[in-house]
């Protein structure tokens, strides 16, 4: 849990995935990770595939029970559906530039 809310907290966008964002190890995750480069900003992602302890502990985090999770500046914005309706309504692009103005600013 520690290790989750330290790639939180250091992350302005992180997305915890299946996967990465170039191979992506599902649907869910290619989709919600190609919503995040088209806000074009970096983000950081976690592969949950790679390290069983983040995969069995991430659901228990923010309470969410399901992969991919997008957070941004700490907090939990969802999974899949959630993100890429953000995205088609043009706020997740906002989100993502402001998390990233915050980021550079400090």
């Amino acid at each position: 849990m520690d290790r989750i809310k330290q790639h939180v907290d250091e992350n302005p966008v992180i997305i915890f995935m299946k996967g990465t964002p170039q191979f992506p190890m599902c649907g869910f995750s290619s989709r919600t990770a190609e919503a995040l480069k088209q806000c074009g900003q970096e983000f950081a992602y976690v592969n949950v595939l790679a390290d069983p302890e983040i995969f069995e502990n991430l659901p228990r985090f923010a309470d969410w029970p399901t992969f991919p999770q997008v957070y941004i500046n700490g907090e939990l914005i969802g999974g899949c559906d959630i993100t890429l309706e953000l995205f088609e309504r043009g706020d997740l692009k906002k989100m993502v530039e402001e998390a990233a103005a915050t980021k550079q600013a400090s």
